[in-house]
């Protein structure tokens, strides 16, 4: 695969420039750039500008619509109500982040659900830039289903993602970012367009039995992490972030790419906390460098692999990126580059 590498900057502008083109206002297809850009800056290009034509194709079909006015309501001093009305999920995303920030600032925690949302991208933007302002975060979103209740052999359950981010004052976050089944499908992809084995325990053909052949795991279902207890997690997340938002939730929620002119409904649950309101950003700074030392601090199994904290990879990756340029797929940077000049 040929790679392009271009810098933050420029990549950010193309992005925003093409979902403009697409039928965003600028402002907002800005703040989804941002988000995108993020993704392929810690190094998630799975989830970085190669969606910006996914979602355009998806507003050609009627999917998804660009300029839906996304409508904010505040339910109680730390909560609101964020409805998305079917607009680009990033968006939603950001438009929810930013409400949980205002209530977070106000009494110390917010929370902001949202529905009527598409796929808005991965969790480490939105709690980067949360504790970049030194909000501790809680976010999550339900997804298209892909795994099988536990025991069952239909999927019922969707790979929903899960994030928590702790800021430190002066240095990187930790973040944990994952999704719940032991590898996502567009690894599966991967392995199939290469002509490769799938790893046993990543997921079972259409019947539940186990399956090495890629081809068969994208027929079939996803396994959870830790089993029943990825299972459970996964469950929860969806009462979280779609039944109580209003969204739609397990087996009601669209599959875009199976039907890419339906409206998904997705949900997703942005919980802040401000940090400030709990320590003074001196002892948060101290008492995170004690935390971390002592995780990385651990001897290696292996020399060649140190022990990491969770975001790590992803903190290396953004800051080599932001010095270096942002390494992208040469294919789909002309994707976005045509989408721009359209």
């Amino acid at each position: 695969m040929t790679e392009t590498t271009i810098p933050e900057a420029e990549l950010l502008a193309l992005a925003t420039q093409a979902l403009t083109q697409g039928g965003m206002r600028q402002d907002d297809a800005a703040l989804t750039a941002r988000v995108l850009v993020l993704a392929d800056l810690f190094g998630v290009r799975t989830h970085g500008i190669s969606r910006v034509p996914q979602y355009l194709d998806r507003v050609q079909v009627g999917g998804i619509d660009a300029r839906a006015e996304i409508q904010v309501a505040r339910m109680a001093p730390g909560l609101s109500m964020v409805d998305g009305r079917n607009g680009i999920g990033p968006l939603i995303g950001m438009r929810a982040l930013e409400a949980a920030m205002t209530s977070a600032r106000e009494v110390g925690i917010g929370a902001a659900f949202a529905r009527g949302s598409n796929h808005f991208g991965p969790i480490l933007p939105y709690a980067y830039l949360a504790a970049e302002q030194g909000f501790a975060s809680i976010i999550a979103s339900n997804a298209t289903t892909t795994i099988a209740p536990w025991g069952g052999k239909d999927t019922r359950v969707g790979n929903n993602p899960m994030g928590i981010g702790v800021p430190n004052p002066g240095g990187d976050p930790i973040i944990l970012d994952i999704a719940l089944s032991v590898a996502a499908r567009a690894k599966i992809r991967k392995l199939l367009q290469q002509g490769e084995a799938m790893p046993e325990g990543w997921a079972t053909d259409a019947d539940g039995n186990p399956t090495t052949d890629p081809k068969k795991g994208l027929e079939g279902f996803l396994l959870p992490v830790g089993g029943h207890k990825g299972y459970g997690l996964a469950v929860m997340v969806d009462l979280l972030a779609g039944l109580l938002s209003g969204a739609a939730y397990l087996t009601h929620v669209q599959a875009w790419d199976k039907n890419p002119g339906a409206a998904q409904n997705l949900g997703h649950v942005f919980i802040l906390i401000d940090t400030s309101k709990l320590a003074a950003p001196e002892l948060l700074r101290e008492r995170m460098a004690d935390f971390a030392g002592i995780l990385r601090s651990t001897p290696a199994a292996h020399p060649a692999a140190p022990v990491m904290a969770p975001g790590d990879r992803e903190m290396a990756s953004l800051h080599r990126q932001r010095r270096e340029g942002v390494v992208v797929a040469t294919a789909e940077l002309e994707q976005v580059r045509q989408r721009a000049a359209a």
